[in-house]
């Protein structure tokens, strides 16, 4: 019982503590969206299918000598693999830089590609190992369930999940985790080959009819019906779950922290909902589903000001009792021991399904995140069948909240969607693709002065344009140009002029929105933007006739597709810096900034793009993440000089922080910054920083604010310079 207890616990760690580390690999690449994720989630589901095939298969044709001897040779190709990339590239698992997304392939398809080629063998080895163990078991001990040993399966997924955002990833470097992981997986084919061993050892027995005769088991072949439901059932969690974490993560940040949380809350339904018939009450768990939905309505139309930590808890609650009811009803259809493999393969099979629609259906036929209110709703509906199944006695107390409950379980999910359904009519146009949904809204009808066209990514507003002739060509929104991209462009400019300078300016800008920034420039200028959305970078082009910045500056203006990290880099490898004067980093993913664009290697990039007195402005404003101390660190590693400026929401714009970072000690000291009615603190770089990011070892949590900013209230403190001393002054709210 040891062996196999730790061998398929074993199986389970490394199978989910790999996944968020091959994520964080992807990300860099292919835009740090939450589509990274789902389509990481594809190739590993695709990779369990392939795994529980290989393991029904063997254990239902081969004798078992023969399953043993082929396991133990897998095994022994699985670790010799790894070695050989080891050598070979450097790294038992690191992906090589030829996988870097090409612009006219599907980035989809090009990542679960480069996941098989670099993880493929060993976690196929990892998924085949708990229904092939199991099976193992079952014919070792006959009379003795392995439903315990599926248990411990999902313990151990669980424990990978939670330790590595808290324990793995803010402390151990990237590269070090791939050897660290090698070792484990090392360690874990000795476990297996023991249990390997033992069934060579055995002789030939089949299972033990016996074994079926466990409580709420069936003997017989499971029918159509039933595998019907297994499939169903386990699509509808997959969907569930990877349409909460799309929710999650593009307002926050794409990786591993917001990744494992929906994932730990859907294995810990696996574990409860498999542990024993009593954990899953179709009364208690319909209550809880009912109370989940409609949190979520308040959540939804609350807007991103809801909070993090309540946003957090209303997703998590939501999509615990969604997914122990597909579970829930899951495990109420299990079949006997002797049809395992079968079970786990369709099983398996629809988790397949639902990553697939999650990620290529749903964006293909899909303009909004349609699949999370619709996923809520067929969970709502699998539960209303539950709750309509009359027990032979009822008290009429029963009864009628049973006939309540069911009223709910139509009525809320309905309400939700029908404010999404509101939210969606509203928009001039909404679209999507594998970096997101993005929306045109038409807001201030029939108000002359605030008639304008808002894009949306996700819930966040990327840039407006209005269209009243004498107002369409004035900055608006986080550009205007009492903000820090716009002072650091005035200073520059009269710097130049002052020192009878090329009046131009070369400015570039990682991030394209509505191209609001090109209202800030000249015609002597010359303005780059950097964007991987094609589907933005046609908006700001005047496709459909919404925006106009891009038509109507006289500065030169270049539009470069792609992500911004890789074509600055391809730029220094064909030997062509771009000696830019001001270089602006404003790349959201809804209200998520893509980690990989701020690290220290990145900042190492962007200052060789720099003229010699070039300045960054980094655009740092966002709900849940406080940036400050990652910019204050760079500029400590870096030597410039650091200057916060905050604006207060107006009319014409909201509220925004900037981050200005100079080589010069007086450039913000410089008359278009005093002459601002913006917020312009000068920051200490005095003492060590709290904490930085790198390419290696980054982690968003120390970042996160819990709790929504008080617009009265300082959200935390900051040190600023003030008559040549370090004094402690609160951050604007």
């Amino acid at each position: 019982m040891l062996r196999y207890a730790l061998a398929i616990f074993a199986s389970a760690f490394l199978l989910f503590g790999v996944q968020p580390l091959a994520g964080r690999y992807a990300l860099p690449w292919y835009g740090g969206t939450s589509s990274v994720w789902t389509a990481c989630m594809l190739f590993f589901q695709v990779a369990l299918l392939a795994g529980y095939a290989y393991a029904h298969a063997v254990s239902s044709r081969l004798p078992s000598r023969a399953q043993a001897k082929l396991h133990l040779g897998v095994l022994a190709l699985a670790v010799a693999g790894l070695v050989a990339r080891a050598l070979v590239t450097g790294s038992p698992l690191a992906p090589g830089p030829e996988w870097r997304p090409q612009p006219d392939g599907v980035p989809v398809l090009r990542l679960v590609a480069m996941l098989a080629v670099t993880l493929g063998p060993p976690f196929f080895v990892l998924s085949t190992t708990g229904p092939l163990l199991q099976s193992w078991f079952a014919r070792a001990h006959p009379g003795r369930s392995p439903y315990g040993l599926y248990a411990l399966s999902n313990a151990g997924s669980l424990l990978a999940l939670l330790g590595y955002p808290l324990f793995v990833e803010p402390w151990v470097a990237r590269g070090t985790q791939t050897w660290g992981w090698s070792a484990g997986f090392v360690a874990f084919t000795l476990a297996c080959a023991a249990c390997a061993l033992d069934m060579a050892r055995r002789q030939e027995s089949p299972l033990d009819p016996s074994v079926a005769t466990a409580p709420g088991s069936d003997t017989p072949r499971p029918g159509v019906v039933r595998t019907l439901g297994w499939l169903g059932l386990s699509a509808l969690a997959s969907v569930l779950l990877l349409a909460t974490t799309n929710q999650l993560s593009q307002d926050v940040a794409a990786g591993p922290v917001l990744w494992v949380l929906p994932l730990a809350v859907y294995l810990l339904t696996f574990i409860l909902a498999f542990a024993r018939e009593g954990f899953y009450a179709r009364g208690v768990y319909a209550a809880l589903l009912i109370v989940g939905v409609a949190m979520m309505a308040v959540a939804q139309t609350s807007g991103p000001g809801f909070g993090l930590l309540p946003r957090i808890l209303c997703y998590a609650g939501t999509l615990f009792a969604g997914a122990m009811v597909c579970h829930g009803e899951l495990y109420r259809l299990r079949p006997a021991p002797r049809h395992l493999g079968a079970f786990y393969l369709w099983v398996s099979l629809g988790g397949v399904l639902g990553s697939l629609f999650v990620s290529l259906w749903a964006p293909a036929f899909f303009h909004a995140y349609w699949e999370y209110p619709l996923s809520l709703a067929a969970c709502c509906a699998v539960a209303l069948g539950g709750r309509m199944r009359q027990p032979s006695a009822e008290s009429r107390p029963a009864r009628a909240w049973r006939v309540v409950g069911g009223a709910l379980l139509v009525l809320l999910p309905l309400n939700l969607t029908l404010i999404g359904m509101g939210e969606y009519r509203r928009m001039s146009l909404s679209t999507r693709n594998f970096f997101g949904v993005v929306q045109v809204l038409e807001q201030g009808q029939g108000q002359p002065d605030a008639h304008r066209y808002t894009l949306r990514h996700g819930a966040i507003a990327h840039g407006w344009q209005f269209i009243q002739a004498d107002k369409r060509r004035e900055p608006t929104a986080y550009y205007t140009r009492e903000t820090g991209l716009g002072l650091a462009i005035a200073e520059l400019r009269r710097r130049h002029e002052a020192q009878r300078l090329s009046p131009g300016l070369r400015v570039g800008v990682l991030g394209l929105g509505v191209g609001t920034s090109a209202a800030l420039m000249s015609s002597a200028d010359r303005l780059r933007f950097y964007e991987i959305n094609p589907v933005i970078i046609a908006l700001a082009k005047g496709e459909h006739g919404f925006f106009h910045y891009l038509s109507d500056t006289p500065a030169k203006v270049e539009v470069v597709e792609g992500d911004a990290r890789i074509s600055l880099e391809q730029e220094l490898e064909r030997g062509e810096p771009q000696s830019f004067d001001v270089l602006a980093l404003d790349v959201f993913s809804s209200d998520a900034i893509p980690i990989h664009l701020l690290t220290e290697e990145a900042m190492a990039l962007y200052l060789r793009h720099l003229a010699p007195h070039g300045v960054m402005a980094l655009h740092i404003s966002n709900q849940y993440l406080d940036l400050v101390p990652v910019t204050l660190a760079h500029a400590r590693a870096f030597g410039l000089h650091a200057t916060h400026v905050f604006n207060e929401s107006t009319s014409d714009a909201p509220s925004s922080r900037w981050m200005v970072l100079s080589p010069d000690a007086d450039f913000t000291s410089g008359l278009a910054f005093q002459q601002s009615t913006s917020s312009v603190r000068r920051m200490s770089l005095r003492g060590p920083p709290d904490f930085t990011w790198t390419d290696e070892l980054g982690s968003v949590v120390r970042a996160v604010r819990w709790w929504p900013q008080s617009r009265t209230a300082a959200s935390q403190s900051v040190v600023v310079e003030a008559a040549g001393a370090s004094v402690t002054s609160p951050e604007p709210p």
